[in-house]
């Protein structure tokens, strides 16, 4: 069985997230009977994260074995005609090995976290950003978040329910940067516990607004302590922006 290898978009609003799940619309599901349609086959889609309800994609990828060899635009297109009328949609989709695997075969993961810094109600980003009214310190929340780069335990910014084996995951990437209202949050690693980068930009958040200084949040990570965690930050403003392989 051929398998392909899809890059995938989608608005993560009224979503219970990529994961199929008993109840709810997921985006792996939808996926799933959108290629069984055009297939004529049951299939499972394999993806590289499993973003949660109301977390957005830009690169999301996936992996799908098909019953023959079709043309990649036609695995595209066909699979996006029958994804109408949600806003999911396969961006590209590609013939590989046997040996891909859109999960194990990864080698990092890109997260971009938006938040709008205003104090006017958001109209066009609402539901696809974070809105913080009271001003923000982009500077000072650089600063504090260079202290999580590396290797370390990350329980601090873990949810309780996170089924990784291990809390120790290495942080390559954390970059706060600001342009005019818009304050994004660049984050890169191989892989990230359930709810890390939504901890860590809530947590970045305190040092912005001044009530916590950077040794705080250095400090908060050192604990090891999932009650030291500040706020998470809602799901609105997250997106898996790309995987490499």
């Amino acid at each position: 069985m051929p398998r392909y290898k899809l890059i995938i978009e989608y608005d993560g609003a009224g979503t219970v997230g990529w994961q199929r799940q008993a109840e709810g619309k997921s985006v792996q599901g939808r996926l799933e009977q959108a290629i069984a349609a055009f297939a004529g086959e049951t299939v499972t889609v394999g993806g590289a994260g499993r973003t949660d309800a109301g977390v957005h994609a830009l690169g999301q990828v996936a992996h799908v074995d098909l019953p023959r060899d079709w043309p990649s635009d036609t695995v595209r297109d066909a699979t996006n005609a029958h994804l109408r009328p949600d806003r999911i949609a396969v961006v590209a989709a590609d013939q590989v090995g046997d040996d891909f695997d859109a999960r194990f075969s990864a080698r990092a993961r890109h997260y971009l976290y938006r938040i709008v810094n205003r104090r006017a109600p958001l109209c066009l980003d609402a539901g696809h950003a974070w809105q913080v009214a009271a001003p923000l310190d982009a500077e000072a929340m650089h600063a504090a978040a260079q202290t999580l780069l590396g290797r370390h335990d990350f329980t601090t910014f873990r949810s309780a329910q996170c089924q990784a084996a291990s809390p120790d995951k290495t942080l390559d990437r954390l970059d706060v940067m600001r342009a005019a209202d818009e304050i994004s949050v660049q984050a890169s690693a191989r892989s990230f516990l359930h709810n890390q980068v939504r901890s860590m930009v809530g947590s970045l958040v305190q040092v912005g607004l001044g009530k916590w200084r950077p040794m705080d949040l250095k400090a908060a990570l050192d604990a090891a302590d999932r009650a030291r965690c500040g706020p998470v930050a809602p799901p609105d403003g997250l997106y898996l922006t790309r995987v490499d392989y």
